[in-house]
């Protein structure tokens, strides 16, 4: 059975079965694309059909873009990945680690024992977390009134951290500051320089923080999973007008503009029309573990309706580059020891494999991530992959 054939007939069963609402999957080398499809609804209970141009959030996905934006400025000398974050973003050197809260319920902050640099930022190391994953982090959004990175306010980065600098991984804000970072260095709105610097060279011509008319056009909606594992389509959106220009998780996309990106990192740095957007040892540098003898460890759930616990390929080393999740060992999809992957809340997912060749875009729209359906079909796509290619 051809490449073709098997993730046709994968996808097709998926969205036939009511597994997912809509989907769609692109596969690359270095120099095409090897395969595209879509299948389902953009919305379940409407008549448009999910296609390969469908635009949708692809949330965490955002946090490679973002990162390469920052790496271009590393490569410039106008950002140091291991100089105290605070000179290039002051208000980051006013932040306090969480140490817990008092018989009132009012946290209990201190000084950390050291700077934040971008380097922590970008390997999930500083300190910050999610109110998703972290109660504690929730428990202080509502003891003090700070709102959700999800909102989009300037507010939202007055998070807590967790630890100290440098100490342990964990997933968090920290590429929304890597964001601010570009800003402030740059002197231009995150989306603004990402358009200039990263997807006009490209030709990632609906990739943006706001919805255009002919995105809207093309939007699938975010779908709920019931106990029940019915689906529902909901209304959720990113704010459209927003005060932070959210660089760990506020872009809209379609797979075949992620897979631009992808196709990039495989040809260490060139886009599609051979323009280089980052160096060849700058894409070296990213694709390396970045965090020493760290390791990433299983998300657990503090928001039932927006995650489940997620972890990818528990029971394999997992480490961090600038801004992947790197799986040290042989994955068992058939991906090699080094390859790169991360995710979106909504259910996207993307991997890039150095070694091979070849990389992937899965783009979902379903509530709560690492969901029970979605995510083992995006193992199976990956498998397909490598078992055809054999």
């Amino acid at each position: 059975m051809s490449l073709k054939q098997n993730l046709d007939s994968l996808l097709g069963r998926a969205a036939e079965a009511g597994d997912v609402p809509g989907v769609v999957a692109m596969v690359t080398d270095r120099e095409r694309t090897l395969y595209e499809g879509a299948f389902g609804k953009r919305a379940l209970g409407e008549e448009a059909p999910m296609t390969t141009d469908s635009v949708v959030w692809i949330a965490s996905m955002s946090k490679a873009l973002t990162g390469a934006a920052a790496m271009q400025l590393v490569e410039q000398g106008r950002l140091d990945l291991d100089a105290p974050a605070s000179r290039y973003a002051p208000r980051i050197g006013e932040a306090r680690v969480l140490e817990g809260f008092d018989a009132a319920g009012k946290p209990l902050l201190r000084a950390p024992k050291r700077p934040i640099t971008l380097r922590h930022l970008l390997t999930h190391t500083a300190g910050y977390g999610y109110e998703f994953w972290s109660a504690d982090i929730g428990r202080y959004l509502e003891a003090t009134g700070t709102p959700g990175i999800i909102s989009c306010t300037e507010a939202a980065l007055s998070s807590p951290l967790l630890f100290d600098p440098g100490e342990r991984w964990m997933y968090g804000i920290g590429i929304d500051w890597a964001g601010r970072m570009v800003e402030q260095v740059s002197g231009l709105r995150l989306g603004e320089y990402l358009e200039r610097n990263l997807f006009e060279p490209l030709g990632m011509g609906d990739t943006a923080f706001r919805i255009t008319p002919s995105m809207r056009s093309r939007l699938a909606k975010i779908h709920h999973r019931n106990d029940d594992d019915s689906l529902i389509a909901g209304e959720l959106e990113i704010e459209q007008s927003p005060e932070n220009e959210m660089g760990g998780g506020g872009l809209y996309g379609t797979a075949g503009d992620y897979l631009r990106f992808v196709r990039m990192i495989l040809n260490d740095g060139r886009g599609d029309d051979g323009r280089r957007v980052l160096k060849a040892e700058t894409v070296q540098q990213m694709s390396r573990n970045a965090m020493g003898e760290t390791r990433v460890t299983m998300l657990k759930s503090a928001a039932p309706p927006l995650t489940n616990d997620a972890e990818f390929f528990p029971g394999l080393e997992k480490s961090w580059g600038l801004t992947f999740q790197i799986n040290e060992q042989k994955a068992p999809t058939g991906r090699p020891a080094g390859g790169l992957m991360w995710a979106g809340l909504a259910n996207t997912f993307y991997w890039i494999d150095r070694e091979s060749g070849l990389g992937g875009v899965y783009l979902s729209q379903i509530l709560p991530f690492a969901d029970k359906k979605s995510l083992p079909l995006f193992y199976e796509v990956e498998s397909a992959v490598y078992h055809s290619l054999q």
